[in-house]
């Protein structure tokens, strides 16, 4: 089996793995690390819980400790880009933790917050740079960033930021990076757009693939229970009364359904909170670090953290609703059994919701148990399998066509003509950037360039080549 002091990674970084106490490569960090070493770009295709940030980290410390040059004044020499904060502070926290015998600089910025502190901290210039695209953006227009001296560009959860409606903006972002540099790129799955981008960002690159498309971990247990949407609160409740839900997340489609869910269990005298883009970014983090703490045992999420949590010891995730993009069912219990841990993930499935599990079933090629939980029987049932699973002819979900830009909820595509101020409920991310004390508009292209301005991090400027979906995460 590969060791860590195998791959040819400098000394100061084998002693950060081994005070972390890693010593063995996960499959897809022997694979990317010798590539990215040699200077290749990199196609990886990997769910999150597979070790593919310290795959990039890695070797991209190992490079910058051995061509050490001091980094351009409001520039940076890595540029990594993540689709939400929690990502991107996740993955600024590994590149300190990897390289704190080195001596390189990191910043993660993102929006929801004031930008004196990221300009303060960009100014000398950075060997790491960490950023979500909307804030960036703003940076960029406010040239308190220059991206000139950008060496190594890495784009992580590709597929989240198509689905955040993030592609433009990063089209705009490349602009500003050199031509010649090195590219890694990384998505759980390959949508044809996805695809797409990624022949343009690529040279020539080496294909990393650890897990065939779109398909679940193994060592997470599934299952599906039958319920009625009037009795999901009460099941859930039962299921906490078990000794063995000891940490889980609890995922809804909504941000209102995030704060009800939370309040329910708490009135049932379960601790939990709700981590959902209209919460601060203050109130974010500590309700992640009392997760983590394990003050709380209940975490109630939207999509916009499915792949931003990183926390050891998950015993349960329970998908309250399902989501309307299969694919987001395998992110969603990605978040537990990680680390080589075991986990248990359970659907509940309303029968409104029983087309959303027949499109997971085709996308992740597999006939999830199903238990029947209605009307009040307060024992398991077994029932028969909704729907065999075909992965020759998917079936598509109905109104959905096989043009990703209208592979949209419905929900979302009733916001289409109308200004991205005028959604209801807001965005990921609303109410937190701070705007200008001079009152002048950021320089970027448009006024609403990007949603950094607006406290948020996803992209809300003015539609571009003919993109007809709204810049609105899956929430």
């Amino acid at each position: 089996m590969t060791q860590f002091s195998e791959l040819g990674l400098a000394k100061p970084l084998l002693k950060a793995l081994a005070d972390q106490g890693y010593e063995t490569p996960t499959p897809i960090q022997a694979k990317a690390i010798p590539g990215v070493l040699s200077g290749r770009d990199i196609l990886g295709i990997a769910q999150t819980g597979t070790g593919k940030t310290a795959a990039f980290a890695l070797p991209i410390l190992h490079r910058l400790a051995a061509d050490p040059k001091p980094a351009p004044r409001r520039g940076c020499r890595v540029l990594v880009l993540s689709p939400t904060r929690e990502l991107a502070t996740q993955i600024a926290e590994s590149f300190r933790t990897y390289g704190q015998h080195l001596g390189l600089t990191v910043t993660v910025i993102f929006g929801g917050v004031k930008y004196g502190g990221q300009m303060r901290a960009m100014a000398p210039g950075v060997d790491v740079l960490v950023a979500t695209p909307g804030r960036l953006i703003d940076h960029l227009g406010e040239k308190t960033v220059t991206l000139q001296g950008v060496e190594t560009f890495v784009l992580d959860e590709a597929d989240q930021m198509l689905d955040m409606g993030f592609i433009v903006p990063i089209r705009r972002i490349v602009k500003h990076i050199p031509a010649q540099r090195q590219n890694l790129f990384f998505s759980a799955t390959m949508p044809t757009e996805i695809g797409k981008l990624a022949g343009e960002l690529l040279k020539d690159p080496l294909k990393v693939s650890v897990t065939p498309q779109a398909t679940t971990v193994e060592r997470i247990s599934q299952k599906v229970l039958f319920v009625e949407q009037t009795r999901k609160r009460a099941l859930l409740a039962e299921l906490f009364a078990e000794k063995d839900f000891k940490r889980v997340i609890v995922f809804t489609r909504t941000k209102r359904g995030a704060d009800r869910v939370a309040k329910s269990l708490e009135q049932g005298g379960v601790e939990a909170s709700a981590i959902h883009g209209d919460k601060s970014q203050g109130q974010r983090e500590r309700a992640l670090a009392d997760f983590k703490a394990g003050k709380i045992r209940a975490l109630v999420a939207t999509d916009i953290a499915a792949r931003g949590i990183d926390v050891d010891a998950v015993s349960h995730v329970v998908q309250y609703e399902l989501p309307n993009v299969p694919e987001a069912y395998v992110h969603r219990i990605g978040r537990t059994a990680r680390a080589g841990a075991d986990g248990s993930a359970i659907a509940f499935c309303a029968d409104d919701e029983r087309n959303l599990l027949r499109d997971i079933q085709k996308v992740t090629r597999q006939t999830i148990p199903s238990f029947d939980r209605r009307n009040d029987k307060g024992l398991a049932l077994m029932t028969k399998a909704i729907a065999e699973v075909t992965p020759e002819e998917p079936r598509l979900p109905s109104g959905r066509s096989r043009d990703p830009r209208n592979d949209v909820p419905a929900a979302l595509r009733q916001t289409r003509g109308r200004r991205p101020d005028q959604n209801r409920g807001g965005g990921e991310g609303r109410g937190g950037g701070q705007p200008r004390r001079d009152g002048a508009k950021p320089a970027a292209q448009g006024a609403k360039a990007s949603a950094g301005g607006r406290g948020g991090d996803r992209f809300r400027g003015p539609k571009r080549e003919g993109a007809a979906k709204a810049w609105s995460p899956i929430d």
